[in-house]
């Protein structure tokens, strides 16, 4: 079992930066893949970016040269640094970790709001 809690969120102007954490109660060494995702009000849940134990990162079309997700495994946490924000990356923010056998596992999320 893992519980996860994201921290970072807040409010920043359009072109400015901010850096998500996500902080793992139980290893996240026992993860195949962990990844953020982004909710907007009224919309689907959507992958931003993930990291898969094989060492591949991945990144939403949308956030590509702008976002750089990272793992510090010492201190069971995740990270998101999110640059040049526009207000379409507005939105609860999750971090997700799924097993080897495929539990999914959720944090409460992190609003992140981009003024224009």
């Amino acid at each position: 079992q893992v519980r996860l809690r994201e921290t970072g969120g807040g409010f920043v102007q359009a072109g400015g930066s901010l850096r998500l954490s996500c902080e793992a109660i139980g290893s996240i060494l026992a993860a195949s893949v962990m990844a953020w995702y982004r909710q907007a009000p009224g919309q689907e849940r959507d992958l931003v970016a993930k990291i898969t134990r094989g060492g591949r990162t991945e990144y939403a079309d949308s956030v590509k040269g702008r976002f750089t997700m990272s793992e510090d495994t010492a201190r069971n946490s995740l990270y998101l640094q999110m640059n040049s924000l526009k207000p379409e990356d507005a939105g609860l923010y999750y971090c997700n970790l799924q097993s080897p056998a495929g539990s999914m596992f959720w944090g409460q999320g992190t609003q992140v709001t981009v003024s224009s």
